[in-house]
């Protein structure tokens, strides 16, 4: 008998590049609502997690009775974090690679609109209106990444190529290496958060990482600076950040994600003083999910011969080891 693939937010075989290859391998079966993956997961060996954002894996967990693998199509595997699963024998690998360097460079896109006032550019000319202003120079400007994964590392490259001073924030203080100029430990963290011209947050989602920013690191940050969050809106108590835009205790944040999203018209974030809002798209581009379809299936190809699976998550951590914080 072929083995049982379940196809988590996906409707047919269409929706996923490339998942036809498999229809001589594998039953394959759709699930887009919490009632078809209970009904989908009976007999199933594997799954295919195509909406990384959507929680419910856990509300069908009582049905994975015989699941031995779960591939989860995104980064960060938070959603997939509850303690049944957690506890379980069934491994976890994720989409590590898939996205670092468009996630890098809309980071340093987010710095050149910044430091360029691409948006006030955009503005005066929406308004047909000449204003010629001095702007700030990229090189030289010192930037702290807070997560060391393969997606922080891919950020301090081309920060630095950019001619940017940049340190990171980690688990444990050590050498950077060619990603960055030190690694601080994250305890270390407020110390460090005065010297930055810019803060990039892309660490895992996890319990010890939950509301990493609040009122305290904002305020230990200097006034000139800039945060950036293309990690999990939960990192960062949102009520804190408003106060620190909208106050200008901080000169700007460029925003990938949120708690809720997708984000509410009347979201404050909209309005806030010098914030830019983007719809969880820093890591999306043309052909991601071909790239995050052929990942899955050399891993497919390794579950099948029985060899070792790619980007393992350490599920006790929530990412996969020596790829994350």
């Amino acid at each position: 008998m072929k083995p049982v693939l379940v196809i988590q937010g996906a409707e047919r075989i269409e929706d996923v590049p490339r998942l036809g290859e498999l229809c001589e391998q594998a039953e394959l079966r759709f699930a887009t609502t919490t009632d078809e993956l209970r009904a989908a997961l009976p007999g199933a060996e594997a799954m295919l997690g195509w909406n990384f954002r959507a929680d419910s894996l856990r509300e069908a967990w009582d049905s994975a009775t015989e699941l031995r693998w779960i591939h989860w199509a995104g980064a960060g595997v938070d959603a997939a974090m509850f303690p049944e699963l957690v506890d379980s024998d069934v491994q976890l690998t994720n989409a590590r690679g898939i996205f670092d360097v468009p996630i890098a460079e809309w980071v340093l896109g987010m710095i050149i609109c910044f430091a360029k006032q691409i948006p006030e550019t955009l503005e005066f000319q929406a308004q047909a209106q000449w204003r010629h202003r001095l702007t700030e120079i990229v090189a030289g400007k010192r930037a702290l990444v807070v997560g060391v994964g393969s997606i922080g590392r891919a950020i301090g490259r081309l920060l630095q190529a950019a001619g940017m001073e940049v340190e990171a924030i980690g688990r444990s203080a050590r050498g950077g290496g060619a990603d960055f100029s030190h690694i601080h430990a994250v305890d270390d963290l407020h110390a460090h958060l005065a010297g930055a011209d810019y803060v990039v947050l892309i660490t895992p989602l996890t319990e010890y990482t939950r509301n990493l920013f609040g009122a305290t690191e904002f305020a230990a940050m200097a006034s000139h600076a800039r945060f950036i969050n293309v990690g999990r809106g939960a990192l960062v108590v949102e009520d804190a950040l408003l106060k620190a835009l909208n106050e200008q205790q901080i000169a700007g944040a460029a925003l990938d994600v949120f708690v809720d999203e997708p984000l509410q018209s009347d979201s404050p974030f909209w309005s806030a003083i010098n914030c830019l809002v983007s719809p969880h798209m820093s890591g999306d581009y043309i052909e991601y999910e071909a790239a995050m379809a052929k990942q899955f299936l050399d891993n497919w190809r390794r579950y099948l011969a029985g060899n070792p699976l790619n980007n393992i998550v350490d599920k006790k951590l929530g990412f996969v080891p020596g790829s994350a914080v």
